[in-house]
């Protein structure tokens, strides 16, 4: 009986599913953002999140740990010095998972994951400004607005004249 055995086993055996899951989690260090169907983005969240997490330590152990995991080099590198650094003060939620509809061939739901700090687009929208409540009472009243104060002219030499003179040509 599988009591209790919750994760998505994507119809793979734990080899191959281990080490698809490594090259997932490599590719998406690496670009920082992957399509690939539903199932495995989320599958690959739960993959992915706790190594970053771990990252953020950057020691020998944690490093060994990691690359026991993904087992690329540079991926490790990438990892503590780019991503780790981006992710320090994030408590958790360092990937992002956008549904993209269906594949045509064998209607599968494609989506993205990404990692959350890395999505320009994403951060722009982020820093809307928070609106209060409108109150009656305390609507302002439109004044005219004061006027600038106008500033002193200086005076210029002959030399400085015929300087921008010639530059304006």
């Amino acid at each position: 009986m599988r009591h209790n055995k919750k994760f998505n086993h994507l119809g793979r055996k734990h080899s191959h599913r281990k080490a698809m899951l490594a090259n997932m989690a490599i590719s998406l260090i690496m670009h920082k953002r992957i399509t690939t169907t539903l199932p495995k983005a989320k599958a690959l969240r739960v993959y992915v999140e706790p190594l970053i997490t771990k990252s953020k330590e950057d020691t020998t152990a944690s490093r060994r740990v990691v690359f026991s995991y993904l087992q690329n080099k540079y991926a490790i590198t990438e990892l503590f010095s780019t991503v780790a650094t981006k992710v320090a003060d994030r408590p958790g939620g360092y990937t992002r998972i956008i549904k993209l509809g269906r594949r045509p061939s064998d209607d599968a739901e494609m989506a993205f994951i990404e990692l959350v700090d890395f999505d320009e687009n994403m951060a722009k929208t982020e820093a809307k400004k928070a609106r209060t409540r409108r109150s009656r009472k305390s609507a302002p009243k439109a004044e005219a607005p004061a006027e600038a104060p106008v500033a002193e002219a200086k005076e210029e030499t002959p030399a400085e004249a015929s300087a921008e003179e010639k530059a304006a040509e």
